[in-house]
């Protein structure tokens, strides 16, 4: 096959040593940007299904096959030199105002037209303002939105081509457009009724949100959680220009420390002399199948030539839909993880990523797998069904399991990113722990799923031994206890405020 865009890596091991992860005890080991450009028109000269281009791809746990259905070569990846793989666009982007201009830039500010932010618009200045959606400097004005909404993607004025899957906008009302008139620039203000940035040089295009709606999550039907929450009624305008942010954002939660910016995670990445970063990301809690694909991919890249690879484990933090375990929750019980040996502190780099959960699956897992690429990752563990959710009004999965890891491969713009397909993992009741399943015993694997995990934990119940480290369930089960009595107190609120009062039959005279 055709090389197109540059050296690409195929990392396609067998399953020969696979290992599996015990219940608490410790299982691990103590460029610049292509011609993504060169690469399309290449494609399009090719004319034929069998030039499409040959992806990054490493396979845990069996063989993976090219869009032809042939074997791909096994082969090993070469180190990189230099330091951390380049943030799209070669130089990671930075919009937060030096310390010496925020004093005249908040009295500006101050002087300008003021446009209201709800907590979501809030976390996309976030993503925007450290640079994880680089090479884009503020909200995206009409033509970044198209062709990010048509061609998952913005082209650099070089002609290359970046990954951009998601529109990051901001959105205004008619009453907002009419209070900006023919400005050109405005003041953002926060949630908590701070002056949090300036958006200059502003574009106002209109909201077309049925046609953002069907495109990003390819369906309209009522329920999209995000949509719900943020889009359906939201303004019909949309407004884009170049973000200045006139300070970090921070969340006073106790987690902010979590936050890391892509700078301060290339900086640690950097200071633990990583040859190779490994991204996962998560919504839900760590069990010891997610540790045992994240230890075995450590070991693999090892036999592959690597000295150092280090794990980003990062979990999402912006929005996320009202049934997942919060993110306070979740960071207390991945630090039960790491207390207990499950992953090696050592290795294992645990942060917060910022952006709000969509729920888009294979357009939304571009955006996911991008954004590390500003983090300094080079390798992506995607799973399956990324990003995706059960159909909001029908009894079956919203996209396709295996469309995220099929997309990621092919995508626009992330040509220099491997991709990390996982095979499932499942608990091995011969075996006592989690184990990747083998079909030709199927009958010796128990699959628990979140509704049964969250089940065991509303009744108090133990999990098998070697599901999850006695720490971190501990914590889930506090949290759905917390829970089902803050349900329990909110019912009974509920009763009493729809019961009848009360008549005295023999009322005394005053």
């Amino acid at each position: 096959m055709a090389n197109v865009a540059g050296v690409f890596r195929v990392l396609s091991v067998s399953s020969s040593n696979a290992s599996a992860v015990s219940p608490c005890s410790p299982k691990f080991s103590s460029s610049s940007p292509s011609a993504a450009a060169a690469a399309f028109a290449s494609l399009r000269r090719a004319g034929s299904p069998g030039n499409l281009r040959e992806r990054n791809s490493f396979q845990i746990g069996q063989s993976h096959t090219s869009l032809m259905g042939q074997a791909k070569p096994k082969s090993v990846a070469p180190i990189r030199a230099g330091g951390l793989i380049s943030p799209d666009g070669a130089v990671l982007v930075d919009l937060i105002v030096p310390q010496r201009e925020k004093g005249p830039k908040s009295e500006e500010a101050q002087s300008l037209p003021q446009v209201n932010i709800n907590k979501i618009d809030l976390e996309w200045v976030h993503v925007l303002s450290e640079g994880w959606a680089s090479p884009l400097r503020g909200f995206m004005r009409e033509s970044e939105y198209l062709q990010s909404l048509h061609f998952n993607a913005l082209r650099a004025l070089d002609g290359s081509l970046v990954n951009m899957s998601i529109p990051i906008v901001l959105a205004i009302d008619d009453a907002q457009k009419e209070t900006i008139g023919k400005g050109k620039a405005i003041s953002l203000v926060g949630p908590a009724g701070n002056t949090v940035a300036i958006l200059r040089n502003i574009e106002i295009y209109k909201h077309n949100k049925e046609e953002r709606i069907a495109r990003t999550w390819g369906t309209t039907a009522p329920g999209l959680p995000y949509v719900e929450e943020y889009i359906r009624n939201s303004g019909n305008w949309l407004v884009g220009g170049d973000l200045e942010v006139l300070e970090r954002v921070k969340y006073n939660d106790g987690l902010d420390h979590y936050r890391l910016s892509p700078a301060e995670l290339r900086a640690e990445f950097e200071r633990r002399n990583a040859d190779a970063v490994f991204a996962f990301q998560l919504r839900n809690p760590v069990h010891n199948g997610h540790a045992l694909l994240m230890t075995d991919t450590r070991r693999r890249l090892l036999e592959m030539g690597f000295k150092n690879p280090i794990l980003l484990l990062h979990p999402l933090g912006g929005y996320t839909k009202a049934d997942d375990v919060p993110l306070e929750w979740r960071m207390k019980q991945h630090d039960k993880v790491l207390e207990e040996g499950i992953l090696d502190p050592e290795t294992t780099v645990v942060a917060i990523f910022p952006s709000p959960m969509l729920y888009a699956g294979p357009t939304e897992v571009q955006w996911h797998a991008k954004a590390r690429i500003n983090a300094g990752a080079d390798f992506y563990i995607v799973g399956r069904d990324p990003a995706g959710m059960g159909h909001p009004t029908e009894n079956r999965d919203l996209y396709n399991p295996d469309h995220g890891k099929m997309v990621l491969s092919m995508a626009p713009g992330l040509e220099r990113l491997n991709i990390l397909p996982f095979k499932v993992a499942a608990y091995d009741k011969t075996k006592g722990q989690m184990a990747f399943f083998d079909p030709k015993r199927a009958d010796d694997f128990l699959f628990i799923s979140g509704t049964k995990m969250r089940n065991y934990a509303k009744s108090r119940e133990n999990l098998p031994d070697g599901f999850m480290c006695p720490g971190g369930w501990q914590v889930l089960v506090e949290y759905y206890q917390s829970l089902s009595k803050k349900q329990d107190s909110e019912k009974k609120v509920d009763q009493l405020q729809q019961a009848p009062p009360k008549v005295m039959e023999n009322p005394v005279a005053v």
